[in-house]
């Protein structure tokens, strides 16, 4: 049975930590995926991380929560990517699994890193070490967010976590956080598209296919 008890001592995280295994790398050659909204009650921007919360779909929102509610936190910033636009569409439909192409603005960033990038890898076996297990990436979420808090909290240089999207086969996803990840984001993007665009009717009607989500126009 898949193990996600509540986090350990941080001594437990820091003793069983092994930089050379535990430590991936994402290179500024690395292209990543985000689908944000741009418009609506808070509109966002390809580049903006997010300072409010723990909101209760944020898997590793590494921020305390005050009461069930969600507050701002400007030493806490989240920001979600994906190495493929299949992954990211299905991390961020997931609730009504139907991609609404139009609502709030939705928008598809393709970017690079501006530095080589440092994550705690949740795919490999320091879960495992520090007793819980690959059900880190698809278990309760508020479990989970405690377990960003005690790894952001432990391993402060690193730039966040990648992990397992449960929603596209375990594909490998990533959670940055900020301070320090901001400063890795590049001045501009390579893609910046409205979901809405003629040129991602064909992809996303595979995609969509493939996960078995409605598409909308």
């Amino acid at each position: 049975m898949a193990r996600l008890p509540p986090p350990p001592a941080r001594s437990v995280l820091t003793d069983e930590f092994r930089p050379a295994e535990d430590v991936v790398t994402v290179s500024p050659d690395t292209r990543l995926t985000r689908i944000f909204t741009a418009h609506g009650n808070h509109p966002q921007e390809w580049y903006s991380f997010r300072y409010a919360g723990p909101l209760a779909h944020g898997r590793f929102d590494p921020h305390t929560p005050h009461q069930e509610k969600i507050t701002t936190d400007g030493d806490n910033g989240v920001l979600y990517l994906s190495l493929t636009v299949r992954t990211s569409v299905a991390e961020v439909f997931q609730t009504t699994s139907t991609v609404d192409r139009s609502t709030r603005g939705p928008r598809l960033a393709v970017l690079r890193p501006a530095r080589t990038l440092r994550l705690l890898d949740l795919t490999g076996l320091w879960p495992n070490r520090v007793g819980t297990s690959q059900e880190i990436s698809s278990g309760p979420k508020k479990t989970t967010q405690a377990w960003a808090r005690a790894i952001r909290a432990t391993f402060g240089d690193l730039d966040g976590v990648r992990y397992r999207s449960s929603m596209d086969s375990g594909a490998p996803a990533v959670c940055l956080w900020d301070p320090p990840a901001a400063g890795a984001l590049p001045a501009e993007p390579d893609v910046l598209l409205s979901l809405g665009h003629p040129g991602l009717d064909v992809p996303l009607e595979r995609v969509c296919r493939e996960l078995n989500y409605d598409l909308l126009d």
